[in-house]
């Protein structure tokens, strides 16, 4: 197919490169010079403009940073410049309520189109190893599932336009709040005198046991490797796991939905990444529960 890509940072540039792998004929856009070097390197056609990549593509796969710049770049670049009968795939993560705008756009314009924002991190973005919760009709679903599954391990139909967001802000809210659970054991552990190897074994067979432990854990040289193995470098951004919980906030008070627990989370990155922690890993917030000695 010819796929048109909008935006090839971290995470996209990797995505792009994995659609080229995959036999298709990518025509990738970013406003970073640098990023497009990257992807024609990668065996990308690069352009000057999104709309000028969008000409003549079969489907539009964009990674953008909010929805304010989605909706942007979609109906001013995107709607009406595909040609008739493409399928777009917004992979951003955004608010539901401005992922449900944009894809009633395209289709009252006659496209087919949907949100399928992915967890994985920038690693399985470039392995392929993604996994994609896709909003939309079974119809719009069933024309992107060959375009997500050729970068990811994983493509699941979440529903209706806007669920795929629903769906990617549920689960990182969830997982901030098994981080900070996580953390805030170890630091106990570690305080009462408990060595957090033996912590480690004991709670990873146990009924505390949960992915930020067993597959991402916060303390160095403890479980398989992750940033923590690296001063925290690398990840999931701690800035990034920040705009997600914002995002969790505000669905939480337009759907009237308690979240105290993923409100608690939500104050606790925010005040680490105002310390000045935004670029490094959010399973560095351990050193919070550290410090108070």
């Amino acid at each position: 197919m010819k796929i048109a890509f909008i935006g090839l940072g971290n995470m996209g540039g990797g995505m792009a490169a994995n659609l080229v792998k995959a036999g298709h004929d990518v025509r990738a856009f970013d406003l970073s010079e640098a990023a497009l070097a990257a992807a024609k390197d990668a065996g990308c056609a690069t352009f000057t403009s999104a709309s000028e990549a969008c000409t003549g593509a079969e489907a539009v796969v964009s990674m953008l940073p909010n929805g304010a710049i989605v909706k942007s770049v979609f109906t001013a670049d995107v709607i009406g410049t595909a040609p008739a009968g493409a399928v777009f795939l917004d992979c951003s993560t955004i608010d539901v309520a401005t992922a449900r705008e944009v894809i009633g756009l395209a289709t009252e314009a006659g496209y087919d189109m949907v949100d399928a924002p992915v967890s994985g991190g920038i690693a399985a973005a470039n392995g392929g190893t993604l996994t994609f919760m896709v909003g939309g009709t079974k119809a719009a679903f069933d024309r992107a599932e060959p375009v997500l599954s050729a970068m990811g391990k994983a493509v699941i139909h979440a529903g209706d336009a806007g669920n795929g967001q629903a769906a990617k802000i549920c689960n990182n809210m969830l997982l901030a709040v098994h981080m900070a659970g996580t953390c805030e054991a170890f630091a106990m552990a570690e305080k009462l005198g408990l060595d957090p190897q033996t912590f480690y074994d004991i709670s990873s067979v146990s009924s505390g046991q949960n992915w930020s432990m067993t597959s991402y854990c916060p303390v160095p040289g403890v479980g398989p490797q992750s940033p923590s193995d690296n001063d925290y470098e690398g990840g999931f951004a701690t800035a990034l796991m920040l705009k997600d919980l914002r995002l969790a906030m505000d669905a939480a008070d337009t759907s009237d939905s308690a979240v105290p627990m993923g409100s608690r989370a939500a104050a606790l990155y925010e005040d680490f990444d105002g310390a000045g922690n935004g670029g490094r890993d959010f399973s560095a917030i351990i050193k919070t529960y550290l410090s108070q000695r």
